[in-house]
């Protein structure tokens, strides 16, 4: 009942059916993705500066640690609010924050596209222990993937293998606690297919159970979000954005 209340009404008439092929990414610039602005651009050359030019992947390290520091993680909830605006208000969702290190990535040339996945709201009940009747059945997640060399390696494994994280941090990613998922990335496995299972089972860091549906990839998350929507609609997403818009999430 909560989805259909607080969802677009739309997105309920959407097939079932996730999109098809691969989607070719890209590294130009969009309404979220807004690289040009000053903003970002800045961010770029502070990133490039701790990165000390050794790569592409150490500068989306460096910028993901820039963003740690400087965007303080809050419950925003406007997925579509372009990385420059999230970068002047100096704090952020995990989504807002992962967008901003999109916007780097493509600033530097690096094409970026996002996975979308429908995330089971119960995923998020640790967060909002009080408040779980008004948290949406589902969520819709754009979860990020950058061409570095000749293959795509999403977000979950920029730091390292998802095997390696798991063995640094065997207790995974619990959603509970003063670290987000957004700072996770650094140092636990976020395993959204339950690749890291084997002949003895499932690990404690694979999520694949609470994902509903792989809704494919798209070259932009503003792709995304115009085909299956935000979690929220424009009014939910006004009224819960001045609850929890400045609530701090870690």
């Amino acid at each position: 009942m909560t989805s259909i209340v607080l969802t677009p009404w739309w997105r309920h008439r959407r097939p079932a059916s996730a999109r098809a092929g691969e989607a070719p990414g890209s590294a130009v610039p969009t309404a979220i993705l807004d690289w040009r602005h000053e903003r970002v651009q800045e961010l770029l050359a502070d990133a490039r500066s701790a990165a000390a030019g050794t790569g592409e992947r150490p500068l989306l390290l460096a910028a993901h640690r820039l963003i740690s520091d400087r965007v303080r993680a809050v419950y925003a909830l406007d997925d579509a609010q372009c990385a420059s605006r999230t970068l002047a208000r100096r704090r952020g969702s995990c989504s807002q924050r992962l967008a901003v290190l999109e916007a780097v990535a493509r600033a530097a040339g690096i094409p970026t596209r996002v996975r979308g996945l429908l995330v089971d709201g119960s995923f998020w009940y640790p967060r909002f222990p009080r408040l779980r009747p008004l948290v949406p059945d589902t969520v819709v997640l754009a979860w990020p993937e950058f061409r570095l060399g000749q293959e795509w390696v999403g977000v979950s494994e920029l730091y390292a293998p998802l095997g390696a994280l798991g063995e640094a941090n065997p207790a995974g990613f619990t959603n509970t606690g003063s670290q987000t998922l957004f700072e996770a990335l650094a140092s636990t496995a976020v395993d959204w297919d339950g690749s890291t299972c084997g002949a003895d089972g499932c690990s404690s860091f694979d999520l694949s159970a609470v994902v509903r549906r792989d809704l494919g990839r798209f070259s932009s998350r503003d792709e995304l979000f115009a085909a299956h929507g935000q979690t929220l609609c424009r009014p939910a997403r006004i009224a819960a954005g001045a609850l929890l818009g400045r609530r701090s999430a870690a």
